[in-house]
């Protein structure tokens, strides 16, 4: 094994057979980091034009223990997606999507993951 001095980095040359039992580096810490989404397009709730990892704006401006509909994201058989409270204001006044004028039918509601009674 010899070694060279370019500059002030010092460079090893090694043979084939020592450098494959020489890790090319070692890990000494790490951070993992994750995201998660919405099986969506739009993460944003067409509405209240808040993100739709978020609770409502209007359950921002006006938390409430007795009413999580702004924790809660629901799904329309047209593929849209609105806050819970939104849409059920919306449909006060209109049976339609929103976005596509489909009759507005329900696919599925879900809590928005780290909000509502076990979050934040």
């Amino acid at each position: 094994m010899a070694a060279e001095t370019k500059g002030e980095t010092d460079v090893e040359m090694l043979d084939a057979k020592e450098s494959s039992n020489v890790p090319r580096f070692e890990i000494k810490k790490w951070n993992a980091v994750a995201m998660w989404s919405w099986d969506i397009c739009a993460d944003t709730c067409a509405i209240c034009r808040n993100s739709l990892n978020e609770p409502s704006i209007e359950y921002q401006a006006n938390p409430s223990p007795n009413n999580e509909n702004g924790l809660s994201v629901a799904f329309g058989c047209c593929g849209h997606v609105f806050h819970l409270d939104c849409i059920q204001r919306w449909l006060k006044t209109r049976s339609v999507c929103p976005l596509c004028n489909k009759e507005w039918e329900f696919a599925k509601i879900e809590k928005i993951p780290g909000y509502g009674s076990l979050g934040v």
